[in-house]
């Protein structure tokens, strides 16, 4: 317990599951006071949970590179874990909101793009480095909430985030990039940063 405790606090593990938190009570607080329905927008939740999976990405990289590939420690099992974790933090907060006023949902949408997400997210954590993990996610979504497609298929695959609960090409979108983002980061981990990166905080 003692390693978790420093291994988490070493991710900033804590101020970010608080910051996540606060996100999404934020979220469902503003729906509350400023909506009648009771069904929050398919874009607000596809924006919430893409908040949350940035808030969480800082978490994928810790303060020595060097650590992180030591064969001291068997890390793949390890950096899985994280990255299911994540999920876990990502996916629930907005389903606990289905048994309130503001409903954050449908479940299998939430479920859908926070494992896609944090997948596209943890892949870029080991390709391009964990400070410039969320810039794929942010870009990608961001242009799927304002410029959503239903045709042809190429276009709900480069939509999937917004695509309805139903979409197949969606679900096999997330499910490739979820199982790719977690293979990739667990076997390899986080990308090394640059001299200027590594000596930054």
């Amino acid at each position: 317990m003692r390693w978790l405790t420093l291994y988490l606090r070493s991710r900033r593990a804590p101020l970010a599951l608080a910051v996540t938190i606060i996100g999404s009570a934020t979220m469902w607080t503003l729906w509350s006071v400023f909506s009648d329905s009771r069904e929050v927008a398919v874009e607000l939740v596809v924006l919430t949970v893409l908040l949350l999976v940035t808030t969480l990405t800082a978490t994928l990289g810790g303060p020595d590179d060097a650590l992180e590939r030591t064969a001291a420690l068997p890390w793949p099992p390890r950096r899985a874990a994280h990255v299911l974790a994540a999920f876990l933090v990502v996916a629930g907060l907005p389903l606990v909101t289905l048994a309130t006023g503001a409903r954050f949902g449908p479940a299998w949408l939430v479920l859908r793009d926070a494992a896609g997400l944090i997948g596209l997210t943890a892949l870029g954590a080991a390709t391009i480095g964990v400070a410039k993990a969320w810039f794929v996610p942010l870009g990608w979504t961001l242009a799927a909430t304002l410029f959503p497609q239903s045709e042809p298929v190429v276009a709900r695959i480069l939509t999937w985030q917004t695509q309805p609960r139903a979409s197949t090409a969606a679900a096999v979108t997330a499910g490739l990039l979820a199982v790719g983002g977690l293979v990739a980061y667990a076997v390899a981990g986080p990308a090394r940063r640059a001299p200027a990166e590594a000596g930054q905080p």
